[in-house]
């Protein structure tokens, strides 16, 4: 698909992230079995539910549209989750693996929360008013949940690892 228009662009990105979110699906059971602070796992399990209806957001606004979700990959978010995988085969102590989860976790976070803000901003410029409200939903979870993690790391997490 040729991309000249916003609203082809604002499709392109809603289907990156719809990518990115069944990945997530995928990597959090895992982020989850091997966080030992019975907290970060909480958190993850949470978060995992959370994606869950996250993902229903983006197949409403794909039916609203007229389009399927499917068709693209998104690269940026299978280097995200690599690294995080490669983070969990190392040798390392289970506090400094609970760090480094938290900090994969936050990379994941914040790379959603600059693709939700993105495409909120271009459904409100194209008038798609019950769009930017789920995907405005979204956003503001993605960030709870960063401070979530930010809250974890530095209450507690961090200094255990230290």
């Amino acid at each position: 698909m040729k991309i000249d228009s916003l609203e082809k662009l604002f499709i392109e990105e809603l289907r990156d992230l719809y990518s990115a979110e069944n990945q997530i699906l995928k990597a959090l059971p895992k982020m989850s079995k091997a966080a030992t602070s019975p907290e970060l796992k909480a958190g993850f399990d949470k978060h995992l539910e959370e994606t869950k209806v996250q993902v229903e957001r983006l197949e409403k606004i794909f039916e609203a549209l007229g389009k399927s979700p499917k068709g693209k990959t998104c690269k940026a978010m299978q280097g995200l989750v690599e690294e995080g995988s490669e983070l969990m085969k190392e040798d390392i102590e289970p506090a400094v693996l609970d760090a480094g989860l938290i900090a994969a976790a936050q990379r994941v976070e914040h790379y959603e929360m600059a693709g939700y803000g993105t495409v909120r901003t271009y459904a409100k410029l194209l008038k798609k008013t019950e769009a930017a409200k789920l995907l405005d939903e979204t956003l503001a979870e993605e960030k709870a949940t960063d401070e979530k993690l930010n809250d974890l790391a530095e209450s507690s997490i961090n200094l255990q690892a230290v």
